[in-house]
């Protein structure tokens, strides 16, 4: 064992125990509050050349997308309940209709949603296109959860054929445009 492991061992437990105790004696955040440091989701555009559409994914911290829902809507979100999908279906249908907009032309892209599911602490939300010709240029207005979040964190990732370009839009900075 070198000396780098060898303190590693020797501090790495006392000081995630002290790291621990601080956060919970000097956060802002109320007791019974969930809470996670980072405001951010993910949105990968995706053209499938076989079947000439965009795949769309959004992910989104599923505590924040319901406090989202809440806020936009006025009702209670939850959407992990089975027996609450098909109302959770509408909510998120509707604020993704609203918060995120595609273009490869200058109209707007028509997505369907397809649905969404949960995966461990995030949901992932899927839209797709209808057909269209291969991109040379993707236009997108990303304002997920900037409504609730001043210091919301949206990623866009977009892949034509094979080419990936990402961009980082910190609140209040809404719109990307990528060349392929």
């Amino acid at each position: 064992m070198n000396f780098t492991g060898a303190m590693t061992a020797f501090l790495g437990k006392p000081l995630l125990y002290c790291y621990i105790l601080t956060g919970l004696f000097f956060t802002k955040t109320p007791a019974g509050a969930k809470f996670h440091p980072l405001h951010v989701s993910t949105t990968d555009v995706n053209f499938n050349a076989k079947d000439s559409q965009l795949e769309v994914i959004c992910t989104i911290f599923t505590d924040d997308f319901e406090l989202a829902l809440e806020k936009q809507f006025h009702t209670k979100a939850d959407l992990s309940k089975p027996d609450m999908h098909a109302a959770m279906d509408a909510l998120v249908k509707n604020y993704i209709n609203g918060h995120l907009q595609l273009k490869t032309s200058p109209a707007a892209l028509p997505l369907s949603y397809l649905g969404f599911e949960i995966n461990r602490e995030a949901v992932n939300v899927y839209l797709e296109s209808g057909k269209i010709a291969t991109p040379k240029k993707i236009d997108a207005q990303v304002t997920l959860l900037q409504s609730l979040y001043a210091d919301q964190l949206n990623i866009v990732h977009m892949t034509v054929n094979g080419t990936r370009k990402s961009t980082r839009l910190d609140a209040p900075e809404k719109t990307v445009t990528q060349t392929f």
